[in-house]
């Protein structure tokens, strides 16, 4: 009994050890974002607002951005659909359509094959007649 416990720990140990071994050798990519929350303050009623989001890749992997997915339809996001190549720089574009008066805040949510996954970017301000 003694031994069978002892040889279902080893085999346990050596599977639990080959998972971090796999992982450690599929590196992730990184990215920095030169801004992730932008105040617009206050901005016109019915003027679409367009403003870019700056990120670099600094890592040794290409980064790929699978998806944007803004919070709402008021929202819309153009993203580079190509894998950005180590030291590559990029950028996000964001439409924010200002045709309902008062305080807004969206997120935007950006999928890429960083370790995090995820990243959101924020927008907010006032909209004024």
């Amino acid at each position: 009994m003694r031994k069978t416990i002892i040889g279902l720990l080893l085999f346990i140990v050596s599977i639990v050890g080959s998972f971090k071994v796999h992982s450690e050798s599929n590196p992730k990519a990184t990215i920095e974002w030169n801004q992730t929350a932008i105040d617009f303050g206050q901005i016109p009623f019915n003027k679409p607002i367009v403003i870019k989001f700056s990120f670099q890749n600094p890592g040794m992997m290409p980064l790929i951005i699978t998806s944007v997915k803004p919070s709402c339809g008021c929202t819309v996001a153009d993203y580079p659909k190509q894998p950005i190549p180590s030291g590559g720089e990029e950028s996000i574009s964001v439409t924010f359509d200002a045709k309902s008066p008062g305080y807004f805040s969206k997120t935007i949510a950006v999928y890429t094959n960083t370790e995090e996954g995820i990243t959101n970017l924020f927008i907010k301000g006032e909209v004024v007649k």
